[in-house]
């Protein structure tokens, strides 16, 4: 069966550039996940922006996976979505407003906090990222940089696994923290794995977010480019307009289609 029959008819996904884009909002991708954590159902969440597109081409096959959702980030994502389907996604779901939004869920509901596991980032942001997650009431069961602390993977999931994390949070940036996810999910005991690009970062202020109006005007790319220009001008330039190629060169064969379980007959 090829890659390309795991998909149906539908109107809750909008495929770009071959990649089943799920259309969802804040609360209902929240609510799903916690549900599927009570039940022990292994989930894995990434965030596509236009540079995920480009840089996890080799991966889509595994993307494709039933355990794995795919949730659209930042405002590339619409134009893809407006060139190809004539439609936006509902919410713009990025990782840095996503992810404490749902470790913090439990604890609005009465419930215990989910425990949650840092890896990457640069030495010692983790660990701060961990203390400003500690201070909100939320139970940090264990961190490591993306460097010399990532070195030994069996290390790494066996200090994982032991520390009974709920949710896995892997900040090493497009494509190395999908491919860490995908080649190990398989032998960790957490029930969400989640890759979150700079998230540690900002949580343990070592960047700073766009202000809040920048953020709603959808210009909070902009706002990072003006600070890191050298390392970004590539991706909102050059890797813009291969994602869009990529959008246009799959838009005929995908536009019709959503995301399904292997096997599944329409």
């Amino acid at each position: 069966m090829s890659s390309e029959q795991h998909f149906s008819p539908s109107s809750d996904v909008l495929p770009l550039a071959g990649y089943p884009v799920q259309c969802m909002r804040t609360g209902s991708l929240a609510d799903r996940l916690l549900a599927d954590h009570k039940a022990g159902q292994q989930r894995v969440l990434f965030f596509v922006n236009t540079n995920f597109v480009v840089q996890c081409e080799s991966l889509k096959p595994a993307l494709r996976h039933p355990d794995v959702i795919l949730v659209n980030d930042g405002i590339g994502m619409d134009i893809g979505g407006m060139l190809i389907h004539r439609r936006r996604f509902p919410e713009n779901l990025n990782g840095t407003d996503f992810v404490p939004y749902l470790l913090k869920e439990p604890l609005r509901r009465g419930a215990p906090s989910l425990r949650v596991f840092l890896l990457g980032a640069g030495p010692g942001i983790a660990k701060r990222a961990a203390g400003a997650l500690e201070a909100e009431g939320i139970v940090v069961a264990g961190h490591r940089d993306g460097f010399s602390e990532m070195a030994d993977t069996d290390a790494v999931i066996a200090d994982v696994n032991q520390s009974a994390a709920d949710v896995v949070l892997v900040a090493m940036g497009n494509p190395r923290q999908e491919n860490w996810i995908l080649q190990n999910r398989a032998r960790l005991n957490c029930s969400t794995l989640i890759g979150v690009g700079a998230l540690f970062d900002f949580m343990a202020g070592d960047k700073p977010r766009a202000p809040a109006i920048v953020q709603r005007l959808k210009l909070e790319w902009l706002y990072r480019l003006s600070l890191e220009p050298r390392r970004l001008m590539k991706r909102y330039t050059v890797d813009i307009v291969r994602f869009l190629v990529r959008c246009m060169k799959a838009g005929k064969e995908c536009a019709a289609y959503r995301y399904q379980q292997p096997g599944q007959v329409d």
